[in-house]
């Protein structure tokens, strides 16, 4: 990798909310573990009930995602998904499917591990933000 495009992959995860509050140093680690794909309007990103083996960070595009076929989530640029099934080794909570050309940036479940261990701050962000999908999932369940 050039240095040029070295910097702008640091700029382009330092952009990125999970990564914000990481160091120079854990924003090269996550560098060396991620690879950044093109996705097509339509490609199905993650199925609902499956095994799930990578992380996803949006750096471009959108994308819905459903459980039991009801939309519960738009998601964008600066939002991830996919940590779940990688934390617990369970299958995928939900369906994720690209609206539009999107450009992602992929973590598979090795490196997932590993991102974790060299750049702990994206930790504390992943946890925050299951949190807040729990407390929104409990708010939306019938009493």
């Amino acid at each position: 990798m050039s240095r040029s495009a070295d910097k702008t992959m640091l700029q382009d995860l330092a952009s990125q909310p999970v990564f914000a509050k990481c160091s120079r140093k854990e924003l090269q680690a996550v560098a060396r573990l991620g690879t950044k794909i093109v996705i097509d309007a339509g490609y199905v990103l993650t199925r609902e009930g499956r095994r799930g083996y990578e992380f996803f960070v949006i750096v471009e595009g959108t994308a819905t995602c459903s459980i039991d076929g009801q939309e519960v989530a738009r998601l964008g640029p600066g939002d991830f998904f996919g940590e779940m099934a990688l934390l617990d080794g369970g299958t995928r909570s939900a369906t994720v499917v690209a609206d539009s050309p999107m450009q992602v940036l992929v973590i598979d479940s090795r490196e997932f591990g590993g991102m974790i261990d060299e750049a702990p701050a994206t930790s504390r962000v992943i946890m925050q933000s299951l949190a807040s999908r729990l407390r929104s999932a409990q708010e939306q369940a019938p009493a």
